[in-house]
Protein backbone atom coordinates (compact mmCIF):
# COMPACT_ATOMS: atom_id res chain seq x y z
CA UNK A 1 0.00 0.00 0.00
CA UNK A 2 1.14 3.86 -0.57
CA UNK A 3 -1.99 5.56 0.72
CA UNK A 4 -2.97 5.54 4.77
CA UNK A 5 -6.11 4.11 5.32
CA UNK A 6 -7.28 7.99 5.94
CA UNK A 7 -6.10 9.11 2.80
CA UNK A 8 -7.84 5.94 0.55
CA UNK A 9 -11.15 7.08 2.44
CA UNK A 10 -10.58 10.77 1.61
CA UNK A 11 -9.87 9.71 -2.28
CA UNK A 12 -12.91 7.24 -1.92
CA UNK A 13 -14.95 9.69 -0.80
CA UNK A 14 -14.67 12.81 -2.94
CA UNK A 15 -13.86 12.37 -6.52
CA UNK A 16 -14.53 10.54 -9.35
CA UNK A 17 -13.78 6.57 -9.24
CA UNK A 18 -12.48 4.94 -12.85
CA UNK A 19 -12.75 1.72 -13.48
CA UNK A 20 -10.91 0.12 -17.00
CA UNK A 21 -11.87 -2.32 -18.94
CA UNK A 22 -9.50 -5.31 -19.15
CA UNK A 23 -7.56 -5.19 -22.12
CA UNK A 24 -7.34 -8.92 -24.40
CA UNK A 25 -5.53 -9.64 -27.70
CA UNK A 26 -7.39 -11.25 -30.55
CA UNK A 27 -6.44 -14.43 -28.89
CA UNK A 28 -8.59 -13.37 -26.10
CA UNK A 29 -5.34 -13.39 -24.02
CA UNK A 30 -4.12 -10.62 -21.66
CA UNK A 31 -2.68 -8.05 -23.02
CA UNK A 32 -0.05 -6.08 -20.76
CA UNK A 33 1.57 -3.55 -23.32
CA UNK A 34 -2.12 -2.46 -24.19
CA UNK A 35 -3.30 -2.27 -20.55
CA UNK A 36 -0.37 -0.15 -19.93
CA UNK A 37 -1.10 2.28 -22.39
CA UNK A 38 -4.95 2.48 -20.87
CA UNK A 39 -3.82 3.09 -16.94
CA UNK A 40 -1.45 5.70 -17.80
CA UNK A 41 -4.35 7.59 -20.05
CA UNK A 42 -6.83 7.32 -17.63
CA UNK A 43 -4.44 8.89 -14.81
CA UNK A 44 -3.75 11.73 -17.13
CA UNK A 45 -7.08 12.92 -16.04
CA UNK A 46 -9.12 14.10 -13.10
CA UNK A 47 -10.14 10.97 -11.29
CA UNK A 48 -9.26 10.34 -7.63
CA UNK A 49 -9.09 6.24 -7.60
CA UNK A 50 -8.55 3.40 -10.05
CA UNK A 51 -10.57 0.12 -9.52
CA UNK A 52 -9.00 -2.65 -11.53
CA UNK A 53 -10.55 -6.05 -12.18
CA UNK A 54 -13.42 -4.52 -11.34
CA UNK A 55 -16.78 -5.40 -12.86
CA UNK A 56 -16.17 -2.87 -15.77
CA UNK A 57 -12.66 -4.58 -16.04
CA UNK A 58 -14.25 -8.40 -15.96
CA UNK A 59 -13.03 -9.55 -12.78
CA UNK A 60 -15.31 -12.62 -13.42
CA UNK A 61 -13.71 -14.07 -16.42
CA UNK A 62 -10.18 -13.50 -15.17
CA UNK A 63 -7.82 -16.37 -14.01
CA UNK A 64 -5.66 -15.86 -10.98
CA UNK A 65 -2.35 -15.51 -12.60
CA UNK A 66 -3.95 -12.82 -14.54
CA UNK A 67 -5.49 -11.08 -11.97
CA UNK A 68 -1.81 -11.00 -10.20
CA UNK A 69 -0.48 -9.63 -13.57
CA UNK A 70 -2.85 -7.08 -13.92
CA UNK A 71 -2.36 -5.60 -10.15
CA UNK A 72 1.22 -6.03 -10.77
CA UNK A 73 1.47 -4.02 -13.68
CA UNK A 74 -1.65 -1.67 -12.25
CA UNK A 75 0.32 -0.65 -9.20
CA UNK A 76 3.58 0.01 -10.50
CA UNK A 77 1.98 2.08 -13.87
CA UNK A 78 0.22 4.53 -11.50
CA UNK A 79 3.27 4.68 -9.43
CA UNK A 80 1.27 6.27 -6.06
CA UNK A 81 -0.35 8.66 -7.73
CA UNK A 82 -3.74 7.29 -6.81
CA UNK A 83 -5.26 4.46 -4.72
CA UNK A 84 -5.22 1.26 -6.64
CA UNK A 85 -8.46 -0.85 -5.95
CA UNK A 86 -8.58 -4.73 -6.87
CA UNK A 87 -11.17 -6.89 -6.21
CA UNK A 88 -11.87 -9.86 -4.68
CA UNK A 89 -14.55 -12.78 -3.84
CA UNK A 90 -16.70 -15.92 -5.51
CA UNK A 91 -15.77 -17.58 -2.40
CA UNK A 92 -14.42 -17.62 0.97
CA UNK A 93 -10.99 -19.03 0.09
CA UNK A 94 -11.31 -17.60 -3.90
CA UNK A 95 -11.73 -14.22 -1.81
CA UNK A 96 -8.56 -14.72 0.63
CA UNK A 97 -6.46 -15.89 -2.35
CA UNK A 98 -7.28 -12.47 -4.60
CA UNK A 99 -6.79 -10.60 -1.23
CA UNK A 100 -3.70 -11.98 -0.74
CA UNK A 101 -2.51 -11.58 -4.37
CA UNK A 102 -3.43 -8.34 -3.97
CA UNK A 103 -1.81 -7.21 -1.02
CA UNK A 104 1.24 -8.66 -1.96
CA UNK A 105 1.21 -6.55 -5.70
CA UNK A 106 0.58 -3.15 -3.56
CA UNK A 107 -2.83 -2.57 -4.23
CA UNK A 108 -4.28 -0.32 -1.54
CA UNK A 109 -7.51 -2.22 -1.39
CA UNK A 110 -9.77 -4.71 -2.62
CA UNK A 111 -13.27 -3.99 -3.75
CA UNK A 112 -15.40 -7.33 -2.31
CA UNK A 113 -17.42 -8.79 -4.71
CA UNK A 114 -20.35 -11.19 -4.05
CA UNK A 115 -20.06 -14.67 -3.53
CA UNK A 116 -20.70 -16.68 -6.70
CA UNK A 117 -24.29 -18.06 -7.28
CA UNK A 118 -26.15 -18.98 -4.48
CA UNK A 119 -28.41 -17.01 -2.79
CA UNK A 120 -27.30 -16.49 1.60
CA UNK A 121 -28.67 -15.47 4.56
CA UNK A 122 -27.44 -12.29 5.88
CA UNK A 123 -25.51 -13.84 8.81
CA UNK A 124 -24.09 -16.11 6.38
CA UNK A 125 -23.18 -13.21 4.14
CA UNK A 126 -21.72 -11.42 7.28
CA UNK A 127 -19.25 -14.33 7.86
CA UNK A 128 -18.07 -14.90 3.88
CA UNK A 129 -17.19 -10.95 4.25
CA UNK A 130 -15.45 -11.21 7.30
CA UNK A 131 -13.12 -14.07 6.95
CA UNK A 132 -12.22 -12.55 3.62
CA UNK A 133 -11.20 -9.02 5.92
CA UNK A 134 -9.79 -10.95 8.55
CA UNK A 135 -7.24 -12.73 6.05
CA UNK A 136 -6.08 -8.90 4.99
CA UNK A 137 -4.62 -6.29 6.24
CA UNK A 138 -5.45 -3.45 2.82
CA UNK A 139 -8.84 -1.68 3.06
CA UNK A 140 -11.88 -3.08 2.12
CA UNK A 141 -15.13 -2.17 0.22
CA UNK A 142 -17.78 -4.08 0.02
CA UNK A 143 -19.70 -4.44 -3.15
CA UNK A 144 -23.43 -5.00 -1.73
CA UNK A 145 -25.57 -5.92 -4.96
CA UNK A 146 -27.23 -9.21 -6.60
CA UNK A 147 -26.75 -12.43 -3.79
CA UNK A 148 -24.57 -10.00 -1.54
CA UNK A 149 -27.10 -7.74 -0.86
CA UNK A 150 -26.53 -6.79 3.34
CA UNK A 151 -29.39 -5.29 4.74
CA UNK A 152 -28.43 -2.61 7.53
CA UNK A 153 -27.85 -4.76 10.80
CA UNK A 154 -25.63 -6.68 8.50
CA UNK A 155 -23.57 -4.03 7.57
CA UNK A 156 -23.55 -2.19 10.84
CA UNK A 157 -22.30 -5.83 12.09
CA UNK A 158 -19.74 -6.37 9.62
CA UNK A 159 -18.39 -2.47 10.04
CA UNK A 160 -17.98 -3.78 14.17
CA UNK A 161 -16.39 -6.65 13.36
CA UNK A 162 -13.84 -5.60 10.29
CA UNK A 163 -11.66 -2.16 10.92
CA UNK A 164 -10.82 -2.51 7.65
CA UNK A 165 -13.74 -2.40 6.07
CA UNK A 166 -13.88 1.40 5.16
CA UNK A 167 -16.59 1.42 2.12
CA UNK A 168 -19.72 0.29 0.84
CA UNK A 169 -20.53 0.24 -2.82
CA UNK A 170 -24.43 0.00 -3.38
CA UNK A 171 -24.73 -2.06 -6.67
CA UNK A 172 -29.22 -1.89 -6.62
CA UNK A 173 -29.82 1.33 -6.36
CA UNK A 174 -32.33 0.89 -3.86
CA UNK A 175 -32.23 4.31 -2.25
CA UNK A 176 -34.60 3.64 0.32
CA UNK A 177 -32.41 0.82 1.59
CA UNK A 178 -28.94 2.62 0.82
CA UNK A 179 -30.44 5.56 2.86
CA UNK A 180 -31.35 3.77 6.11
CA UNK A 181 -27.68 2.19 6.10
CA UNK A 182 -26.33 5.41 5.59
CA UNK A 183 -28.16 6.58 8.47
CA UNK A 184 -27.64 4.42 10.94
CA UNK A 185 -23.88 3.31 9.82
CA UNK A 186 -22.99 6.85 9.12
CA UNK A 187 -19.46 8.02 8.87
CA UNK A 188 -18.19 4.77 9.93
CA UNK A 189 -17.79 4.04 5.97
CA UNK A 190 -17.48 6.08 3.00
CA UNK A 191 -20.36 5.19 0.36
CA UNK A 192 -20.31 4.55 -3.24
CA UNK A 193 -22.51 4.90 -6.19
CA UNK A 194 -21.93 1.76 -7.95
CA UNK A 195 -25.10 0.51 -10.44
CA UNK A 196 -24.25 -0.22 -13.76
CA UNK A 197 -23.85 3.91 -15.31
CA UNK A 198 -24.43 5.15 -12.11
CA UNK A 199 -24.31 8.53 -13.68
CA UNK A 200 -28.09 8.10 -14.06
CA UNK A 201 -28.72 7.39 -10.25
CA UNK A 202 -25.94 10.13 -9.66
CA UNK A 203 -28.53 13.18 -8.34
CA UNK A 204 -30.14 10.66 -6.29
CA UNK A 205 -27.09 9.30 -4.66
CA UNK A 206 -25.88 12.87 -3.91
CA UNK A 207 -29.31 13.40 -1.80
CA UNK A 208 -28.74 11.13 0.56
CA UNK A 209 -24.92 12.00 0.91
CA UNK A 210 -23.02 9.67 -1.61
CA UNK A 211 -21.07 12.55 -3.13
CA UNK A 212 -18.31 9.31 -5.75
CA UNK A 213 -19.86 6.92 -7.92
CA UNK A 214 -18.28 4.40 -10.65
CA UNK A 215 -17.85 5.56 -14.03
CA UNK A 216 -17.52 3.27 -16.74
CA UNK A 217 -18.55 5.61 -19.25
CA UNK A 218 -15.03 7.36 -18.28
CA UNK A 219 -13.42 4.83 -20.80
CA UNK A 220 -14.49 6.01 -23.74
CA UNK A 221 -15.79 9.60 -23.03
CA UNK A 222 -13.87 10.70 -20.11
CA UNK A 223 -13.87 14.45 -20.57
CA UNK A 224 -17.45 14.13 -20.59
CA UNK A 225 -17.94 11.88 -17.41
CA UNK A 226 -15.64 13.98 -15.29
CA UNK A 227 -17.39 17.49 -16.91
CA UNK A 228 -20.55 16.00 -15.72
CA UNK A 229 -19.02 14.51 -12.12
CA UNK A 230 -18.40 18.29 -11.45
CA UNK A 231 -21.05 20.19 -12.71
CA UNK A 232 -23.28 17.65 -10.48
CA UNK A 233 -21.21 18.51 -7.45
CA UNK A 234 -21.23 22.53 -8.46
CA UNK A 235 -25.15 22.37 -8.48
CA UNK A 236 -25.43 23.07 -12.10
CA UNK A 237 -28.18 21.39 -12.53
CA UNK A 238 -29.05 22.89 -16.38
CA UNK A 239 -25.86 20.81 -17.64
CA UNK A 240 -26.69 17.80 -15.57
CA UNK A 241 -30.28 17.59 -17.12
CA UNK A 242 -28.60 17.99 -21.13
CA UNK A 243 -26.07 15.58 -20.27
CA UNK A 244 -28.61 12.89 -18.85
CA UNK A 245 -30.33 13.84 -21.52
CA UNK A 246 -28.50 13.99 -24.43
CA UNK A 247 -26.31 11.19 -23.73
CA UNK A 248 -26.75 8.82 -20.43
CA UNK A 249 -30.74 8.37 -20.77
CA UNK A 250 -29.99 7.39 -24.61
CA UNK A 251 -27.13 4.61 -23.23
CA UNK A 252 -29.09 3.22 -20.66
CA UNK A 253 -31.83 2.14 -23.30
CA UNK A 254 -29.25 0.74 -25.48
CA UNK A 255 -27.66 -0.65 -23.17
CA UNK A 256 -30.70 -2.63 -21.29
CA UNK A 257 -31.24 -3.93 -24.94
CA UNK A 258 -28.84 -7.21 -23.56
CA UNK A 259 -27.77 -8.38 -20.45
CA UNK A 260 -24.02 -7.88 -19.70
CA UNK A 261 -24.13 -5.11 -22.34
CA UNK A 262 -22.94 -2.63 -19.27
CA UNK A 263 -19.68 -3.96 -19.63
CA UNK A 264 -19.72 -5.08 -23.53
CA UNK A 265 -20.95 -1.81 -24.79
CA UNK A 266 -17.98 0.01 -22.71
CA UNK A 267 -15.30 -2.72 -24.60
CA UNK A 268 -17.55 -1.34 -27.89
CA UNK A 269 -17.03 2.23 -26.84
CA UNK A 270 -12.76 2.09 -26.31
CA UNK A 271 -12.49 0.70 -29.78
CA UNK A 272 -14.56 3.81 -31.27
CA UNK A 273 -12.34 6.18 -29.71
CA UNK A 274 -9.58 4.41 -31.04
CA UNK A 275 -7.97 2.51 -27.49
CA UNK A 276 -9.29 -1.09 -28.28
CA UNK A 277 -9.15 -3.49 -25.83
CA UNK A 278 -10.65 -7.01 -27.47
CA UNK A 279 -13.96 -8.53 -27.07
CA UNK A 280 -15.50 -9.31 -24.32
CA UNK A 281 -15.22 -12.73 -22.95
CA UNK A 282 -18.30 -15.41 -22.34
CA UNK A 283 -20.62 -15.39 -21.39
CA UNK A 284 -20.86 -11.68 -22.33
CA UNK A 285 -21.16 -10.43 -25.83
CA UNK A 286 -20.40 -7.82 -28.25
CA UNK A 287 -22.77 -5.11 -29.32
CA UNK A 288 -24.25 -5.87 -33.15
CA UNK A 289 -22.26 -3.59 -35.81
CA UNK A 290 -25.84 -1.70 -35.98
CA UNK A 291 -25.64 -1.13 -32.27
CA UNK A 292 -22.37 -0.10 -32.41
CA UNK A 293 -23.46 2.44 -34.98
CA UNK A 294 -26.00 3.71 -32.38
CA UNK A 295 -23.01 3.90 -29.39
CA UNK A 296 -20.52 6.12 -31.81
CA UNK A 297 -23.45 8.51 -32.44
CA UNK A 298 -23.83 8.85 -28.83
CA UNK A 299 -19.88 9.68 -28.90
CA UNK A 300 -19.81 12.29 -31.05
CA UNK A 301 -22.76 13.73 -29.47
CA UNK A 302 -20.47 13.41 -26.02
CA UNK A 303 -17.89 15.20 -27.42
CA UNK A 304 -19.88 18.36 -28.08
CA UNK A 305 -21.28 18.68 -24.61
Amino acid sequence: MKFSRDEVRRALGDGLLSFPITDFDEQSRFDAASYRRRLEWFISHDISAVFVAGGTGEFFNLSLDEYREIVRLAVETVNGKLPVIASAGLSVESGKAFAKVAEEAGADGILLMPPYLTECPQDGLVDYARQICDATDINVIYYNRANGTLEVEAVQQLADQCPNLIGLKDGSGDIQALNKIIKTVGDRLVYIGGVPTAEIFAEAYLSIGVNTYSSAVFNFVPDMAVTFYKELRKGNSEVVKKITNDFFIPFVNLRDRKKGYAVSLIKAGAEIIGRPAGSVRAPLTMPTFEECQQLEKLVGIANQL
